[in-house]
């Protein structure tokens, strides 16, 4: 190849191409005069074939052996950030200043070319996010512009097209392979299993940072560098022809996504694809600023449009989810329901994404029938909530949505006293999600926080209500005095019944709600000490005043069979979800 070797018999051809281009252009002009000869112009375009051949081989190979492998692992690192020492465009291109020739040829007037570049050619490199690198040498470059000159002048574009773009993308479908971006079809990625696509959706985003930031960048600064003092748009139809397919093929990924089936799993990536795309719009937009890649800015923009379209689709379909979920086996010992984890969990992620979804999320969440008195739906007062965004009013609702759904559940148990429990426990896992995350007591407001509060410990008052005024009710005074015409006092026979009752209700309560179960250790023992609170002073004071009467009798260890402090020790074995030994 003369071009990699001999400098200055390159020149030499380059001069002889030029001197052909010249003879073919006064023979045309001859030709209008009638006075050219066949057999000259036959050869003249025959030699011209020739030279055009060896220069497209010439062409060819410059670039095979100056294309090299980017270092992908330093431009995962450098994709998202660059420091304020990246050199500049001109900077960059300036490096050619290092090439002389002192030959006087036509490449002495090509370095001059290669400084070419019209005032708003490359604007999109005022992006701080896009890092261009240098893909070849500035001597190869020049050799390149020099050869395709001459090739676009004979007549030759498309051939110079095509080879520029064969050569370049195999090296574009290289960089594609390091960065772990497959040659999946929509119908391939929808195919998939989500566990296996999550993963794929993080490398995505790593690798569409580095694609368009850095190699389109470079790619499109290269195809300047060689052909923006060429001819008008000849830079851009190498630009697409060297990029369109991977760009299609890199963001088909991400349509595939944004089409395919809806599910709640799906809404973190999907919005983390929402947010890496949308950070990259402004970048795309620049990179693909011609008319002819205009299809790659719509269909960005498109994948874009359809990703927050999905999220608030599966927001949507998640409320009815958890409105909708059936499940009507009780958890036992009225524990905190894996639906209460879920849904709490999952609405803290969302505010996770808060800034992302209240641009996203316009409009209140669905009234639907919640007005019209239908009993499988929950109401909710909207005028309470003015000033309300629709992001907090979503996951208000989603709150409200999960309560209605959980009282329906407390309905399955059996005891009343375990319904009121679970849904204690529950409540008040819900308001310990909204306090621990500060986006979503910010978004739900101190109000619904004291609603849910309210109603948590409501719940600890009913469940007290429906066990401990049964037990309470046998340590009365009522019942037990006697009055007559021979003997007034206390009935023993009544009193010794009643103290059979109190240890048969509490050693069942003891029994049953050792089983029951309060995960949360601080409400555990505050509704051990409520429940103390009230039964060891009754009791104290019912064995102080009766005690002497049982005692006088026959085996009064039958009927007093717990001290006080017996009483308060079992009350520890309470909500610890095990049997009491």
């Amino acid at each position: 190849m003369i071009f990699g070797t001999d400098r200055q018999e390159a020149d030499v051809y380059l001069e002889a191409v030029d001197e052909i281009q010249r003879t073919l252009s006064s023979a045309s002009i001859s030709d209008c005069s009638h006075n050219v000869d066949a057999d000259d112009q036959s050869k003249v375009n025959t030699t011209i074939q020739i030279a055009m051949a060896r220069l497209e081989d010439e062409f060819r190979n410059i670039l095979i052996i100056h294309t090299s492998a980017l270092e992908i692992d330093s431009l995962f690192d450098s994709s998202t950030s660059f420091s304020s020492s990246t050199p500049t465009h001109h900077e960059l291109e300036d490096d050619g200043d290092c090439i002389s020739d002192d030959s006087g040829s036509s490449r002495n007037n090509l370095l001059q070319l290669h400084h070419c570049e019209s005032s708003d050619s490359s604007t999109y490199r005022t992006s701080s996010s896009i890092r261009e690198v240098d893909l070849m040498p500035a001597e190869a470059i020049c050799d390149l512009q020099a050869i395709a000159m001459r090739m676009i002048a004979a007549g030759y574009l498309r051939e110079c097209i095509q080879v520029y773009g064969s050569v370049r993308k195999s090296s574009v479908d290289s960089s594609f392979r390091k960065l772990g971006i497959e040659k999946l079809s929509i119908g391939d990625v929808q195919r998939l299993e989500w566990e296996a696509l999550e993963g794929k959706i993080r490398r995505w985003i790593r690798a569409a940072r580095v694609c368009v930031r850095i190699l389109f960048a470079s790619e499109k600064k290269l195809c300047e560098q060689i052909f923006d003092c060429v001819g008008t748009d000849i830079d851009d139809a190498c630009f697409m022809e060297t990029v369109k397919g991977p760009a299609i093929q890199l963001f088909n990924f991400a349509e595939a996504i944004s089409i395919s089936r809806r599910s709640p799993e799906k809404l973190f990536k999907i919005l983390d694809l929402h947010d890496a795309l949308m950070e990259l719009l402004p970048d795309i937009e620049a990179v693909f600023d011609s008319k002819s890649s205009d299809s790659i800015r719509v269909q960005a923009a498109e994948i874009l449009s359809r990703l927050a379209e999905a999220a608030r689709g599966i927001l949507s379909e998640f409320e009815n989810a958890v409105l909708r979920e059936p499940s009507r086996v009780p958890v036992p010992g009225g524990t905190i329901h894996p639906l209460t984890r879920y849904v709490m969990n999952y609405i803290s992620l969302i505010s996770d994404y808060k800034q992302t979804l209240i641009e996203l999320i316009m409009s209140k969440p669905s009234t639907g029938s919640r007005y019209s008195g239908d009993p499988s739906t929950p109401d909710m007062e909207f005028t309470e909530l003015e000033g309300k965004t629709p992001l907090a009013l979503h996951l208000i609702w989603i709150i409200v949505v999960l309560q209605f759904n959980l009282d329906g559940k407390s309905k399955h148990y059996r005891d009343v006293s375990l319904a009121h429990l679970f849904m204690m426990n529950n409540v008040h896992y819900i308001v310990q999600k909204v306090k621990g995350s500060p986006e979503l007591r910010e978004m739900t407001g101190d109000n619904c926080l004291r609603k849910l509060t309210g109603k948590f410990r409501q719940a600890a008052t009913s469940y007290q209500r429906a066990t401990w005024v049964s037990v309470l009710y046998c340590l009365r005074d009522e019942g037990l005095h006697v009055s007559g015409s021979f003997s007034s006092g206390v009935s023993k026979t009544v009193l010794r019944e009643r103290f059979k009752t109190f240890n048969a209700i509490f050693e069942e309560v003891h029994r049953t709600q050792s089983m029951w179960l309060i995960p949360d250790g601080q409400l555990r023992e505050e509704l051990r000490i409520s429940i103390c609170e009230k039964l060891l002073p009754a009791y104290r004071s019912f064995l102080g005043r009766f005690r002497s009467h049982i005692e006088s009798g026959k085996h009064p260890e039958n009927y007093i069979k717990y001290s006080a402090e017996d009483l308060e020790t079992a009350v520890l074995d309470f909500f610890e979800g095990y049997p009491a030994s």
